[in-house]
């Protein structure tokens, strides 16, 4: 397959688009209010409006809004319809042909003896114009809700692969690391760290053997980035990590996807298979003489598998725990070869790079966090979905303008009390500080991380001291136990944080827990058990006052603590 082919197979399948086209989404949170049903129904309204010639459904992937689903969106008109369901099909088959139909009255109505159709007025609108669309920058969600996932040549359509022949066809590997380089795209999954100088200590490394590694292990609670990613577009990924292995001399690849996310895992099993068929992936691809292959590892559910080292102890079948480091993957990873490991979003947003340019990447953003960045919204938020937002975005206005601010309930809106970015590594930041740049470097001054994406938003009737103690109690069922500060620090931060919490605690107990902190921070082995102090020193660094007035009065100056009351789970 060439370029030309490329193009050939991408005007097909232009051309066989029927004049209106229903998009409708059936990605997992779609998926679970009803959309399989809409779109059966959708199908069978246009039967019975005798509309087969002029309308059709495709299964499309993440429209993003997710709190309205499911999501039907129509071509060409572009208007969007929100909690859909499979009684408002005839209306909305209808409707569309309607909007579809030139001014004037012209076109085929439907046939006289089709049933009469319920009134378009019942349905629900989404207004395009609205902020949470219109002041978001697709890159890695482009093609979300556009392309069908299930279908090669609708991703072909898109662009796809087109980044793949450019490199191949156009540049060097050493060029590809370079155009990554000067993109500056950083990692995606947490740490920031630069793509570009991961992929050429890779490049650098002997000849030989070497590993491409998609990290979809996404863990955070309340995070839903990588998997609509996978469910929307896997192609995508598939391409950047095809591009990825040339730059650096790779011919394998795995990606490594949690169990729970079975439509992202079909998905993807079904884009393997298809870009093997067509010369995509596999041996000479594009009729070169690059060969790399892409098999799929499931996970566990194991939060620590999300660092890289115990990733790959679990790809390779053993248990998933963390190593210290060095050597780092880059060198020694994979059965002990050179290994790239970079999250979903990190891949998908290289096949972008590759047709548009590093220049073009590098023009998004700010001088130390380039590009754009996918945020799962949720929480004590009108707008719960899919956020990307060019860096350093203000927290306030991915919060306030994009996402509507907090519900109204009983005629009142609430008040933002903070945003936890980072999941359980990251930290809680205050409301007064909404008008903070969404950076690595921004973010980390705060107390708090970037993280994979996921951002939950807390209104005033939010305890920081429970939402402390719920992230503390997360990372320490999901400490693996390998290190002492980790498994043993964990489970005492938890059972001070619930004295606290019950209004038992002493000025000891606080002093304790900040002492703990410090220790896990600085002498844990991994990630995970370093960064399980951030939601404990975040919320006492700006909510201190939740803390102090439960202390007992009669225990405030006490000097030792009191027995820890019984408390489940286990840090081991």
């Amino acid at each position: 397959m060439d370029l030309d082919d490329l193009k050939s197979i991408a005007e097909r399948e232009r051309q066989a688009h029927k004049p209106v086209r229903l998009r409708c989404c059936t990605a997992a949170g779609c998926l679970s209010s009803g959309s399989q049903e809409l779109k059966a129904a959708l199908e069978g309204a246009i039967a019975r409006a005798g509309a087969e010639e002029q309308v059709e459904v495709a299964a499309v992937g993440c429209l993003r809004l997710c709190c309205q689903g499911p999501l039907v969106q129509v071509d060409p008109t572009g208007t969007m319809y929100q909690k859909a369901q499979a009684a408002d099909a005839d209306a909305l088959v209808a409707a569309a042909l309607d909007e579809a139909r030139p001014a004037g009255g012209a076109g085929a109505p439907p046939p006289a003896e089709a049933p009469a159709t319920p009134a378009a007025s019942t349905l629900s609108k989404v207004d395009p114009a609205q902020p949470f669309f219109a002041r978001q920058l697709a890159i890695v969600l482009e093609n979300s809700g556009i392309v069908e996932p299930d279908r090669l040549e609708s991703y072909i359509a898109a662009g796809g692969y087109e980044g793949l022949w450019t490199a191949l066809r156009e540049m060097s590997p050493a060029e590809v690391v370079e155009a990554i380089a000067r993109s500056g795209l950083r990692g995606r999954g947490g740490g920031g760290y630069p793509t570009g100088l991961k992929w050429s200590t890779v490049a650098k490394q002997p000849a030989g053997r070497k590993f491409i590694i998609c990290n979809a292990d996404e863990g955070d609670p309340g995070a839903f980035m990588d998997r609509s990613v996978l469910e929307s577009d896997p192609q995508r990924v598939l391409e950047g990590m095809a591009i990825a292995a040339y730059a650096v001399g790779a011919s394998e690849g795995y990606i490594y996807v949690r169990g729970e996310y079975p439509v992202a895992i079909r998905r993807l099993e079904a884009a393997i298979k298809q870009a093997k068929k067509a010369g995509l992936l596999g041996s000479q691809i594009m009729e070169s003489p690059f060969d790399f292959k892409i098999d799929i590892r499931i996970g566990a559910g194991a939060f620590v598998c999300g660092e890289e080292t115990a990733l790959i102890a679990s790809v390779e079948g053993r248990r998933g725990t963390p190593t210290p480091r060095p050597p780092y993957p880059a060198e020694r990873g994979l059965w002990g070869c050179p290994t790239v490991i970079n999250n979903v979003e990190t891949f998908a947003n290289v096949p972008a790079i590759l047709r548009k340019g590093a220049d073009w990447y590098a023009s998004i953003g700010t001088a130390g966090s380039k590009g754009t960045k996918v945020f799962a919204l949720a929480g004590r938020i009108r707008n719960t979905g899919l956020v990307e937002v060019p860096m350093g975005t203000s927290l306030r206005e991915i919060v306030e303008v994009i996402g509507g601010g907090p519900p109204v309930e009983g005629g009142v809106a609430g008040r933002i009390k903070a945003v936890q970015t980072g999941g359980p590594s990251g930290g809680c930041i205050p409301a007064d500080r909404l008008d903070t740049p969404v950076d690595y470097e921004s973010l980390l001054a705060l107390g708090s991380i970037m993280g994979s994406g996921g951002m939950i938003v807390m209104d005033d009737t939010t305890d920081m001291v429970d939402v402390a103690r719920y992230f503390m109690e997360f990372s320490m069922d999901e400490s693996c136990g390998k290190c002492v500060p980790c498994r043993a620090g964990t489970v005492q931060m938890h059972r001070l944080l619930c004295r606290l919490a019950e209004g038992h605690g002493s000025a000891a107990d606080l002093r304790q827990l900040e002492r703990l902190c410090d220790v896990v921070r600085s002498t844990s082995l991994c990630g995970l058990g370093q960064s399980a102090p951030n939601p404990v020193l975040s919320t006492l660094r700006f909510f201190r006052d939740e803390y102090t007035r439960r202390l007992r009065p009669d225990r405030e100056g006490a000097g030792e603590p009191a027995a820890a009351p019984p408390t489940p789970g286990q840090g081991g």
